[in-house]
């Protein structure tokens, strides 16, 4: 009896429908109507390296800004739910907020998908939604890899990680040696949970039922804030900033802040949003709330107190930037007084 033969296909990975998801991408990748275009006459999806051609840029002391992301175990409630035409924003969002942290405009992006089988529907919904973030950050999506890898992820499980690079004028760098004494910080609103404290987030799901009212909330995208904050770099009217992810407020705000300075805020003032609320009437303390999740601020600037009004008239009310702290000189690193108003 003849034995059959082994293949790769038989092993559980799929290179045509791999190269059928290379074509789709470079297929959309030509129709996207970003508003920096690549000079490069020849398409790149699906050659060994991508290109991008900056020499057309009107940059005067051109710096590279680089930085890489992932959006962490949402990616476990998008599969729960079956929900994946927006994860695919969170990961350029967690990329493209990191850029502008520095003044940087986003130039272009790659991704990389792992999963453990290939499902070309799912895999497509994702991108749609890497490619719907690269459309709101004015950036291109000029490459990236699927990786099909069986016995590692199991059959419906996957991972995203994502890789941006910006471009900013020297001048233009944002810095937290910019930042002074009588300096206010002002928060700009999340649209929700974002990508990060989702461990947790799962974990009180696995004991509480999610309201219905808040279902929605659970997987909102995140909010990408590159419009708002590079017309104010290019106005000159930040001297540092912050994207709140990881570690929260305070962790994050500290890192724009010189170390000879005090970061002063009133938690009081925090807006937080419903879905906070319901987290923390889960038994969170409010420790715990304030260095795992955003609480509702999503990205702080630290401006002088006079520009306020000039700030305000680039933002929509939804995502209206408001006073939390200020900065002074004292002994300490940082004073919270008060708490958050959940």
């Amino acid at each position: 009896m003849k034995k059959s033969e082994n293949s790769y296909k038989k092993s559980g990975v799929n290179i045509s429908l791999a190269n059928k998801l290379v074509d789709y991408i470079s297929e959309k990748s030509k129709k996207s109507d970003q508003k920096k275009v690549n000079n490069l006459k020849k398409d790149t999806i699906g050659g060994f390296a991508s290109l991008f051609d900056i020499s057309k840029l009107k940059i005067k002391d051109p710096v590279l800004v680089s930085c890489t992301d992932g959006v962490g175990t949402k990616i476990e409630l998008a599969n729960r739910y079956k929900k994946f035409d927006t994860i695919g924003i969170d990961l350029v969002a967690m990329c493209v907020n990191d850029l502008i942290v520095k003044g940087a405009e986003p130039l272009f992006f790659l991704d990389y998908i792992a999963v453990g089988k290939l499902d070309y529907t799912k895999t497509k919904k994702i991108l749609k939604g890497i490619f719907e973030g690269c459309k709101i950050s004015e950036c291109k999506l000029v490459g990236g890899e699927t990786a099909e890898m069986p016995g590692v992820y199991s059959k419906n499980k996957f991972d995203l990680a994502g890789f941006s690079v910006g471009i900013v004028s020297k001048r233009k760098i944002l810095d937290k040696s910019k930042v002074n004494e009588g300096d206010i910080v002002l928060a700009i609103p999340s649209n929700g949970i974002h990508s990060n404290g989702y461990s947790l987030v799962r974990s009180v799901l696995k004991k509480n039922k999610l309201p219905s009212n808040l279902k929605k909330e659970i997987l909102k995208p995140t909010k990408i804030y590159t419009k708002e904050v590079l017309k104010l770099v290019n106005k000159k009217l930040i001297n540092s900033a912050a994207h709140i992810t990881g570690g929260g407020l305070a962790e994050n705000l500290l890192r724009s802040v010189p170390e000879n300075l005090t970061l002063n805020i009133d938690l009081s003032k925090i807006k937080t949003k419903k879905i906070f609320k319901w987290l923390k009437s889960k038994n969170i303390s409010n420790h715990e709330m304030i260095k795992t999740f955003n609480c509702g601020i999503g990205f702080c600037i630290i401006v002088k107190k006079k520009n306020i009004k000039k700030i305000e008239k680039v933002f929509s009310k939804e995502f209206m930037p408001y006073e939390i702290g200020h900065i002074s000189k004292d002994k300490k690193r940082i004073n919270l007084s008060n708490s958050i108003r959940w």
